[in-house]
């Protein structure tokens, strides 16, 4: 890699860093190509990125960013998981983990908040911004069709009566 590669890597980092809400910082242990293949499919599945990053280029790349403290979690064959949902790059980074133990969670940050590996985990457990976003919404929906069903209720009512009262005028 010559210097303009490393200048452009370092820009494209600093530009990630910039960009994301949340960065975790994992450790590969060994993983095959065809383990690499599929945490990268699952971490774009959930609207995350995952880079393999060289240390001294990351370590450039975070001065001046808000997660300048993950720096002394640089150190080993690291990779590095983003996502701007908050939720994103840690659940899929600790689903994978779960089911791989080639792959260890180092820690992370969430702006300028360090965590360690179990933050991370517990981060990971939280809903995703959509699945907030859902409930939302189902929340505001619920009151509407309570009401839609309490109005519609009396006319269905009746008309259970009057279908009850001719079934047994038939009979």
């Amino acid at each position: 890699m010559d210097r303009a590669q490393k200048r452009e890597a370092v820009a494209e980092l600093k530009q990630t860093f910039n960009e994301t809400n949340v960065v975790v910082v994992t450790r590969n242990l060994g993983l095959t190509v065809a383990q690499s293949t599929d945490l990268r499919n699952r971490m774009r599945d959930a609207g995350a990125r995952y880079k393999v990053a060289k240390n001294k280029l990351a370590l450039i790349a975070l001065e001046g960013t808000t997660y300048a403290p993950i720096s002394d979690l640089m150190n080993g064959p690291i990779a590095l998981a983003t996502s701007a949902d908050p939720v994103a790059a840690a659940k899929a980074a600790v689903d994978f983990a779960k089911t791989n133990d080639r792959l260890e969670i180092v820690g992370g940050a969430m702006g300028e908040t360090l965590l360690n590996a179990e933050g991370v985990m517990a981060l990971a457990a939280l809903p995703s911004l959509d699945e907030l976003r859902a409930r939302i919404v189902g929340l505001i929906q619920a009151p509407a069709s309570k009401i839609a069903r309490t109005i519609n209720e009396p006319g269905a009512q009746l008309a259970r009566v009057i279908g009850a009262y001719a079934a047994k005028e038939a009979a």
